[in-house]
């Protein structure tokens, strides 16, 4: 129970991986005209998250379940996909009860390349260097590797954007500034059956089995003056388990920078864990 409660953290935040990324060219996008009608801009938000190749995210996602036990994760990722493929995320805290992830995590996708460098997951896979290669071509990747690339999920800015519009409820809240930007805020709930079916088609079973103990999820977007979202908020209750996640958005098609490890800090991916090997917390 207490892993799937921490699932549904992540998975709230956004129901795809970002691997799957986000296409398109740069953006050509307009001030959005405050004539729209609330669901109006949430659709030209969605719309406009996916001409966008490149961004940075910073997030918190606290969990409880319904024994009262806590998780967190907290990280910030960089996302690009021209010319290549390429994300950069940090996980600064993650764990649920007392299970925690010492060290944090650090993971780099380079194309069909995954860099992963977590103390924990080396321990468990007998690694000898930091980092982790891991083709996601070859089929059979250890669990754990699956597991750490799943928290990559948690701050997908096209998945989540696209999830609000299910709502029917959206309002306009007023005028704040986040981070300095100028933002309309929003504010709604969406179900999640009906956000689910908004995704593309080899996303939702994954979103479904992830989100299947939420029903609602109450959200809060400021939406700046192009029509992207500059900060989300999320909450979902259900059976005693509560959801609260933040994320800030900015650097919206500007230039990132994301490399691979060094090489001589770059393990392969071992064929199989030592069998005393401990599970990761």
């Amino acid at each position: 129970m207490v892993k799937r409660r921490f699932s549904l953290a992540a998975a709230a935040a956004a129901a795809a991986l970002v691997v799957a990324g986000v296409t398109g060219c740069g953006s050509t996008a307009q001030p959005i005209q405050v004539s729209l009608a609330a669901s109006e801009v949430l659709a030209q938000a969605a719309q406009k998250t996916e001409q966008v190749s490149s961004y940075t995210v910073d997030g918190v996602i606290n969990a409880t379940d319904s024994n009262g036990q806590s998780g967190k994760v907290q990280g910030r990722m960089l996302y690009q996909s021209k010319p290549t493929l390429a994300v950069d995320f940090t996980v600064d805290a993650a764990g649920f009860g007392e299970q925690q992830l010492p060290g944090g995590a650090k993971a780099v996708l380079q194309g069909d390349v995954l860099y992963v460098k977590v103390d924990a997951l080396n321990k468990v896979l007998g690694a000898t260097k930091p980092w982790i290669k891991v083709p996601l071509t070859e089929a059979g990747s250890p669990g754990e590797v699956q597991r750490y690339l799943a928290q990559v999920q948690q701050f997908d800015l096209a998945a989540v954007t696209k999830m609000v519009t299910a709502s029917k409820d959206v309002k306009q809240v007023g005028t704040e500034s986040v981070n300095g930007v100028d933002t309309t805020h929003y504010s709604g709930t969406f179900p999640v059956d009906a956000a689910v079916q908004l995704l593309p088609a080899d996303e939702q079973q994954r979103a479904k089995e992830n989100l299947a103990e939420l029903k609602d999820v109450k959200f809060d977007i400021w939406v700046d003056g192009q029509g992207l979202p500059a900060k989300l908020q999320l909450n979902g209750e259900d059976k005693g388990g509560k959801l609260d996640a933040t994320l800030f958005f900015k650097g919206f098609n500007e230039p990132l920078t994301i490399q691979a490890p060094p090489a001589d800090q770059v393990g392969e991916l071992p064929k199989s864990a030592p069998e005393s090997a401990p599970s990761p917390s």
